[in-house]
């Protein structure tokens, strides 16, 4: 191990410390929290006796490893006075990060026409049935009057429509038509969908053609926006070759790790405007950092000040809150109405109580349904193969039918089956041999061929040549050249169809079936979400929220009731100093 080599007095305390930390950001926490694992048992259920060290033990020995140092320090590691032990890099992102948000958070931003923003929000709000504040209408105020907004809400609450609004009002004030306005959001999917609904919301505004026109809807993936090099090693914006931006929307924020994110923020200048858009109550970002999570933590509305000021501009009514310890709380908006389900839907019901960690009532909703209802709860794996094995032999059919790229990237999105594992018995890599192997049963695809025409597959690591990124979604089609080659068409961000020969795409993978992190930033009309039958560590409510809320019009569950109970009773906790860090640096 290279930090015990270069340590001036290595210890098994200090192995201990590096081995678990390692570990703790693989599983997706920034630091190692020290005081929660000193005196811990190691083995249980093997050797009870094999412990941690004491706190102040452990402590001691780290910092005279001479591999561990303060905060400020150069040493490989860093410990804080909270006991967090950080790799060096993960506390200079949290630290970049924290410090680029607060200052941003501090910038009044650009000079706003407060009469002129007054008269747009009249002319694109109509007044919410039913709501006593229309909370969309105060996230676009909110936006426009700082340089730093973070809009949470769950499916349906509209998000993506007050953007739409926020860029038709940016485009409204003096100097507006000049803004370099750029669209982002973490995977090619995700990028895709945040272009088709603004390219829709647009359509739906009172404004002219000419209007209409002005505002942008080109959105990319956050890679493509900051330039990867050709090694792939690196960005080619950063503080010192930043973005040529005045605005910056990225949605999907919950998506995006702290290292990624710090990075983003090196890159966009310090007089741009960041807005970010996500879900706070999803499931983190695969890597490392819950940094959506950590921003909008014990931000429930605005204080006083910002309440008034927000107020007066909207025409709203706004309870102002007691001022919260995280500095961001008049930078967060919260959207609490959904537009997608009523009040009465099944699957909106469904996400409220397992956000609630109301586990009973969760599973009340789900076993009243039928196989034809919103929500369903199907007996086994037999049925979670059958219905994937069905819907994609409809996709075989549809390609037959000669239906065209677009409408089979439309059935491919119609339903999809998630699994919270990836390997193990109820893992994607089983589910999609399983179903792989009913299609050539019943010849739907051929008996030997790994490459063959109505295979969907996802790229598993990004490709700088190709731009095309980890996670993207294409379908083996014959080429439309008439050559009779098969290809993978890419559905791209931009609507077009692009084709790439398999042979250059060497990292990918089938997806019948795909892991709820995975389908982050997706939505499809049908969802199956497939439990493991025994509990894992991966389980947790934020993941069955996430499952949940992928699905717009029917989520069916295979499981254990007491797995799936387990898993919403238990919320995800990444260890991270960011919420400190962001109240310290104030």
């Amino acid at each position: 191990m290279f930090l015990m080599q270069e340590a001036d007095q290595p210890s098994l305390q200090l192995a201990l410390a590096i081995a678990l930390t390692c570990r703790a950001t693989d599983e997706g926490h920034l630091c190692l929290d020290l005081d929660q694992h000193a005196q811990r048992t190691l083995l249980p259920g093997i050797d009870p006796t094999l412990r941690t060290p004491p706190l102040d033990e452990w402590r001691s020995a780290l910092l005279d490893s001479g591999v561990v140092g303060s905060p400020g320090s150069r040493q490989p590691l860093v410990l804080d006075d909270q006991q967090r032990l950080y790799l060096h890099r993960y506390w200079d992102y949290e630290q970049r990060l924290a410090s680029a948000l607060l200052q941003r958070a501090a910038d009044p931003g650009a000079r706003v026409d407060r009469v002129s923003l007054s008269a747009g929000l009249k002319q694109l709000f109509q007044p919410p049935e039913g709501l006593d504040t229309d909370w969309q209408q105060v996230a676009a105020a909110s936006a426009l009057l700082a340089n730093l907004t973070v809009i949470s809400g769950g499916p349906g609450t509209g998000k993506t429509s007050t953007v739409v609004r926020i860029l038709a009002l940016l485009r409204q004030q003096p100097g507006g038509s000049a803004l370099r306005i750029g669209l982002a959001a973490p995977t090619g999917m995700a990028a895709a969908r945040l272009q088709q609904s603004i390219r829709d919301a647009k359509l739906r505004l009172p404004l002219s053609a000419e209007e209409q026109e002005k505002i942008p809807e080109q959105a990319s993936t956050l890679h493509r926006l900051l330039g990867v090099t050709n090694q792939g090693t690196g960005f080619r914006h950063h503080a010192e070759n930043p973005l040529l931006l005045d605005v910056l929307i990225l949605d999907e924020a919950s998506m995006v790790d702290v290292a990624l994110m710090a990075k983003l923020l090196d890159a966009l200048p310090s007089q741009a405007r960041l807005i970010l858009l996500g879900d706070r109550d999803q499931l983190a970002s695969i890597e490392a950092g819950a940094v959506l999570g950590d921003i909008c933590n014990g931000c429930e509305g605005p204080g006083t000040e910002s309440a008034a000021t927000l107020a007066q501009i909207t025409g709203q009514p706004i309870e102002p809150l007691p001022r919260s310890d995280n500095p961001l709380q008049d930078r967060v908006v919260l959207l609490h109405h959904s537009y997608r389900f009523s009040a009465e839907s099944p699957i909106g019901c469904l996400a409220s109580a397992i956000n609630r960690a109301e586990a009973d009532q969760a599973i009340r909703l789900i076993q009243r349904g039928s196989a034809q209802d919103e929500l369903t709860w199907l007996a086994d794996e037999a049925e979670t193969l059958a219905l994937g094995a069905a819907h994609f032999a409809q996709l075989g059919q549809a390609i037959e039918r000669g239906d065209s790229v677009e409408a089979l990237f439309e059935q491919l999105h119609a339903f999809r089956i998630l699994a919270a594992l990836r390997e193990g018995p109820a893992g994607v890599i089983q589910l999609n041999q399983g179903i792989t192997g009913r299609l050539r049963a019943q010849g739907a695809i051929p008996q030997q061929a790994s490459w063959y025409v109505g295979r969907p597959v996802m790229l598993t690591r990004n490709d700088y040549q190709l731009n095309l990124y980890n996670g993207e979604t294409g379908i083996v089609l014959a080429h439309p050249d008439g050559s009779g080659e098969l290809s993978v068409a890419f559905n791209g961000a931009d609507g077009a169809i692009r084709w790439v020969s398999p042979s250059r795409l060497p990292h990918c993978e089938t997806v019948y079936a795909l892991t709820v992190h995975k389908s982050q930033g997706s939505e499809f009309q049908r969802v199956l979400f497939h439990l493991p039958k025994q509990d894992s560590p991966v389980l947790c409510r934020e993941l069955v929220y996430t499952a949940v809320t992928r699905a717009k019009q029917q989520f069916s569950l295979v499981g254990t009731e007491a797995v799936f109970k387990t898993a919403l009773l238990r919320g995800m906790q990444r260890q991270s100093g960011l919420s400190d860090r962001l109240q310290r640096f104030s």
